[in-house]
């Protein structure tokens, strides 16, 4: 297939049944219960985030707020900002990232070897440390950087409305009852959910956070302690579940022994909640959103564990 830019190939991810984990409740078991997982590390960024970064890039362009000279900047705890990244070397745009120090060296790799410059603000402070230290960089700064604030920027759960939920319902052939996907911005459970529930109106969007201030699920954000996003609206969300790191954690180690799906910790708390779900219901069709792939959590997994250095002359070398 010839594709005139890599950026041709965001979306139209796979959605794949999981087969294996859930097999211990009857409902699965004879497929009354059926659980699907959106691929999106499939995206050529890695992430369901390449969709509304390149949609809020494009629209900066086409309104004018993204000119010639300017830099694109935005806060990012990692994937929007990988999205940035490769979309801004693409199309010849400088991008400037403000991340927490904290986040994965992968991440901080990825980044850079597209090209892109980053600023580091408090590990202590999280997420919500990168969104004052762009906005003040922004706003010493006014003719320096575009920012898209995805935060803020309603294009964000437009993209998914235009395009996540489209393939989700066109992929289940209508049949999707529930949909389940962590929150970090809110435009994925947003912008899909509302896709979904346009739809069908009895479509159930439930969304996965973690369960306190002090965890470990990267890119995710706990709502109570954190600067709530101006795209979230919490009131349009059927439930919320509260997702503590430890479960989030294994289902990914799961996912990757009995599903053959390497993911991040947002995936393995979606999976999660998709089963407790699933464990209320005698029929229907739940899909989880896969949001990245998990290499980029390597170190912070320790999924080496069980990896020991074989000296050469061990394997004939």
């Amino acid at each position: 297939m010839l594709i005139s830019s890599i950026l041709d190939k965001i979306g139209n991810t796979p959605l794949v049944r999981i087969r294996e984990i859930g097999e211990e409740l009857p409902q699965v078991r004879s497929g009354k219960v059926k659980i699907y997982g959106k691929v999106e590390y499939l995206n050529p960024g890695g992430s369901i985030k390449d969709r509304p970064a390149m949609r809020m890039i494009k629209e900066g362009l086409k309104s004018g707020q993204l000119t010639k000279g300017k830099i694109i900047m935005d806060p990012t705890s990692g994937n929007t900002g990988v999205a940035y990244a490769m979309i801004g070397a693409a199309l010849g745009i400088p991008v400037e990232l403000v991340m927490p120090g904290n986040v994965s060296l992968q991440r901080k790799q990825i980044i850079t070897t597209f090209g892109a410059q980053i600023t580091y603000s408090s590990p202590m402070e999280g997420s919500d440390g990168a969104i004052r230290m762009a906005r003040k960089l922004k706003d010493e700064n006014p003719d320096t950087y575009f920012m898209p604030d995805q935060y803020n920027n309603e294009f964000n759960p437009q993209a998914h409305y235009d395009t996540t939920g489209v393939e989700i319902w066109r992929q289940t052939e209508g049949k999707v009852t529930h949909f389940v996907a962590g929150i970090g911005t809110g435009g994925t459970v947003m912008g899909t959910g509302r896709r979904l529930r346009d739809y069908n109106q009895n479509v159930q969007v439930i969304a996965v956070e973690p369960d306190n201030a002090l965890h470990g699920l990267e890119g995710l954000k706990h709502m109570a302690s954190s600067i709530v996003p101006g795209i979230y609206k919490e009131g349009e969300l059927d439930k919320k579940i509260s997702m503590p790191t430890e479960p989030a954690y294994d289902m990914c180690e799961r996912l990757a022994r009995e599903e053959g799906l390497i993911v991040g910790h947002s995936a393995g708390g979606a999976v999660v909640g998709a089963l407790q779900v699933a464990e209320r219901l005698h029929e229907g069709v739940i899909v989880a959103i896969l949001c990245d792939h998990g290499d980029r959590y390597f170190t912070m997994l320790d999924w080496d564990k069980d990896v020991q250095d074989v000296p050469y002359s061990d394997v004939g070398i």
